[in-house]
């Protein structure tokens, strides 16, 4: 089945939703409209919380056992909206999906998720996720990872669900599967402001097709991609471009993203975690990338019982009051 072949399938699986989800007699806001409204927000969190936060490492190799991922009771997604409200940002987004492969939502097209039988979280943590944050007048999005080509060996990093097990799956169906799961996480969830494509660059496929696909179903939707390449990283692909760890030069112009982490150099909660440093460079980060026409979307990664450490709690908490100052 040809790449075309495959959108137009999804595309005419999902026009029903779409229809009844939209008032076309509603004018709709232009993409440069969409790209003007997301940098008056300004300053967001980044939650990365998966399979990687329970088994101690950034890229989670092979399929850990669903058990593994067992916070001891439940994830606590509204005080995550309350530290990231304290800490004056305005939209977040969660790790729906990271290399682990592993869901945070009940997924039709695997049973590598939160809902497996031996996992003993069993509850949807996007849908908690969307409800803490929505429900304190915050906007929300969601990060999905793609499987680059430059990932490598299919035995190491799976990055899929089992179900399309790069060891036995080609590239097209990869990509097929992929945007299957995107598909429902937009129909699931049209909450959804913004969807956040890791790895997704011209070694996967096309922007057109992408947000043609994502347009499909929301209308309204904001894309971004990271590039596989450090080199790239920033250059734009969808509507928003992304930098991680890095800031945009001073006079970038198009929309943009700046990603930074609170936990370091590390983007998920780890054993070794000593520390948050403190509020006073991420201020000033935070209105230097604006400068640049980026927002500035800062980590925060829980911990393993699902809930940020009390000692970054408070860098956030300070974060908040020194810029009400």
């Amino acid at each position: 089945m040809s790449t075309s072949t495959i959108i137009a399938t999804l595309t005419l699986l999902l026009a029903s939703i779409q229809a009844t989800r939209a008032d076309e007699t509603t004018p709709r806001k232009s993409v440069a409209q969409l790209q003007e409204e997301f940098l008056d927000l300004k300053f967001g969190m980044f939650l990365h919380y998966n399979m990687a936060t329970y088994t101690n490492e950034e890229w989670v190799k092979g399929y850990p056992d669903p058990s593994t991922f067992d916070p001891g009771g439940p994830v606590d997604t509204n005080q995550w909206a309350d530290a990231a409200k304290a800490a004056g940002m305005k939209y977040a987004v969660l790790t729906a999906k990271h290399v682990s492969g592993f869901c945070l939502w009940d997924s039709k097209h695997t049973t590598y998720d939160i809902m497996h039988p031996d996992c003993p979280v069993q509850e949807d943590i996007v849908a908690k996720f969307i409800e803490s944050f929505t429900s304190r007048g915050l906007k929300v999005g969601l990060y999905y990872c793609w499987r680059h080509p430059g990932f490598g060996d299919p035995e190491k990093h799976k990055v899929l669900a089992p179900e399309c097990d790069p060891a036995s799956h080609d590239l097209e169906a990869q990509k097929e599967f992929q945007l299957k799961q995107i598909g429902e996480l937009l129909e699931k969830y049209p909450e959804c402001f913004y969807f956040w494509n890791d790895a997704f660059d011209p070694g996967v496929g096309t922007a057109e097709e992408l947000l043609e696909f994502g347009r499909g179903i929301n209308p309204g939707l904001l894309t971004s991609s990271n590039w596989w390449s450090w080199g790239k990283k920033g250059q734009p692909y969808l509507d928003i471009g992304v930098k991680e760890l890095r800031m945009f030069p001073e006079d970038h112009k198009g929309p943009g993203e700046t990603c930074w982490s609170l936990a370091g150099r590390k983007w998920f909660w780890n054993e070794g975690l000593r520390g948050y440093g403190g509020p006073e460079g991420h201020v000033q980060r935070l209105e230097a990338v604006n400068a640049r026409n980026s927002n500035y979307l800062l980590n925060v990664p829980p911990n393993k019982k699902g809930r940020i450490d009390d000692a970054a709690v408070k860098v956030l908490e300070a974060i908040g009051k020194l810029q009400g100052e």
